[in-house]
């Protein structure tokens, strides 16, 4: 299965045409959350039902009685969402049914509130694939701090910087040893659209952790969201990878990148978020970008 879809979708024009997520959402100018969704239901197909906890997500769907989705959507809680989703996931099997069971959540639902459900659904092997777009921070809110939101990171609740570093979620998902697991970019859809195929292709608990910058929380205009995504990727600051029964394997996007990174710079310069970032942090940024880069460059070569 795997390897039926590498070879058949090698360009955007592959991609099924059919729609899920309808235009004229309520998403912001810009947002790349939607955008994301929308590769991700391209690549499940009609036979999906998403979970979707508090997020901007739920916001988009748009307003009773009209609706952007073209698949069920159950809205739950905000620390719900892969509890519920193990159950339905336990439901359709019992039926005999082969429905994809997506859990769709943002940061504040995964890193923070959502993560003891998360946790235990991966633990008791749970057959669904759980995605956090992670916007790195609670957007639907009005962008206060997560444990997802980055170092030096001005938000509503951290206006001189966040002082901590971004949460390591994505290790904390590979101590559950899930069959598969990567990352992925909003400004790289092909990618994601292969890693959800491959993803779904697989029994149990996958996972998929996407950056999806966010114009108004960011503080960068509209039309910068797919550059701001490639320079994420560019300078290392987000690295793309698969982990397939603990097999790590860079991305071609990222292998290219981590020779050679972009500037931080280059990236952290188009965000006001980080407005006014001091030296100091700054260059402690640069460490932490560097150390990631090589840490996940080892893992793939074997070396611990």
């Amino acid at each position: 299965m795997t390897n039926i879809v590498e070879r058949s979708v090698t360009n955007l024009s592959a991609i099924p045409k059919e729609e899920y997520l309808y235009k004229c959402t309520s998403a912001c100018a810009g947002c790349s959350s939607s955008l994301c969704l929308r590769y991700v239901l391209k690549a499940a197909g009609p036979d999906t039902v998403l979970v979707v906890p508090a997020c901007c997500t739920s916001v988009i769907q748009g307003i009773y009685p009209g609706t952007a989705m073209n698949v069920p959507v159950y809205n739950v809680a905000f620390a719900a969402a892969a509890a519920c989703a193990s159950g339905m996931s336990e439901a359709f099997s019992a039926m005999g049914r082969e429905t994809n069971v997506i859990a769709y959540a943002g940061d504040g639902g995964t890193v923070d509130i959502g993560i003891q459900a998360l946790s235990g659904a991966f633990e008791r092997g749970t057959n669904f694939l759980y995605i956090c777009y992670d916007n790195e921070a609670y957007g639907n809110t009005g962008m206060q701090r997560s444990g997802s939101t980055p170092l030096g990171a001005r938000t509503t609740t951290t206006p001189g910087g966040k002082p901590t570093a971004k949460k390591d979620l994505d290790r904390i998902i590979a101590a559950h040893n899930p069959p598969y697991m990567a990352t992925a970019c909003s400004a790289y859809p092909l990618d994601l659209y292969k890693k959800v195929k491959k993803a779904l292709s697989i029994e149990g608990p996958k996972f998929i952790h996407i950056l999806a910058p966010c114009p108004p929380g960011w503080r960068y205009p509209t039309e910068k969201t797919v550059e701001m995504g490639k320079l994420a990727v560019k300078t290392g600051t987000w690295i793309l990878y698969e982990r397939e029964f603990g097999k790590l394997s860079i991305s071609g996007p990222s292998r290219a990148a981590m020779k050679r990174p972009a500037p931080l710079e280059d990236y952290i310069r188009g965000q006001g978020r980080f407005k006014n970032l001091d030296p100091a942090t700054l260059d402690l940024m640069r460490r932490q970008v560097q150390q990631n880069i090589e840490r996940i460059a080892r893992e793939e070569e074997g070396v611990c």
